[in-house]
């Protein structure tokens, strides 16, 4: 009997893809600007969406939708600053995709928001694959995790679109070299847009608020 060969990836990719390119149409209809925000685990997602949310809340409603394999750690966390938040648990799967956005959408509400960040499973591999409709992918790389990522996962930061380098405060205490990592990011996307912050001191917070809310405003 012939053996038939099937390309899963390839046909789960493409299924996702099509519900995606749904999203974006809805997401442009509503004038919302979507933002897919990817890291490894403790890079720092949920401080950097605490910080754009004092920063940029009182220019554009904010809508979050928080991803997770387990809990609703981060989404009480956001919670606590009034703006609108919706839980994903995942129950396992490394990353968020189209269809589950779908139904967040829907519990969320997008009317009236301008500013929708998804915050993705941590992961720094399947994540970057999936398309959820966004305008922009984002991801965090955290001082502690080395320069060497980008060789070592180098899809994640091809498909970015700005990379937030998070944890700058502890430079000082690592032999993280920031130009050794630009020559790499860049020598594989020139386009990328990098942004050496500290959630928690708030160092470099204004220069990326700054660029999101350009783009927000573009659309």
């Amino acid at each position: 009997m012939a053996v038939k060969t099937l390309s899963v990836n390839k046909d789960i990719l493409s299924a996702n893809d099509k519900l995606a390119d749904g999203l974006r149409a809805r997401f442009d209809e509503s004038k919302v600007f979507v933002m897919n925000l990817m890291s490894s685990p403790g890079a720092g997602k949920t401080s950097v969406i605490l910080r754009i949310i004092e920063s940029l809340a009182d220019k554009v409603k904010i809508g979050v939708i928080e991803g997770d394999i387990a809990s609703d750690v981060d989404a009480l966390k956001i919670g606590k600053t009034d703006v609108d938040v919706v839980q994903i648990n995942t129950q396992g799967a490394c990353h968020l995709d189209a269809n589950m956005i779908l139904a967040a959408a829907d519990d969320l509400g997008l009317d009236g928001k301008g500013l929708l960040i998804i915050e993705n499973v941590g992961n720094l591999v399947c994540p970057a694959e999936f398309r959820l409709g966004e305008d922009v992918k984002v991801m965090i790389l955290s001082i502690p995790e080395g320069h060497d990522k980008p060789l070592k996962y180098p899809l994640m930061f091809t498909e970015s679109n700005a990379l937030i380098l998070n944890k700058i405060d502890l430079l000082p205490y690592t032999d993280f070299d920031v130009d050794e990592l630009r020559k790499t990011v860049l020598g594989m996307n020139p386009g990328i847009r990098i942004f050496p912050v500290s959630a928690k001191t708030g160092e470099g917070i204004d220069d990326l608020t700054a660029w999101l809310a350009g783009r927000v405003q573009g659309k």
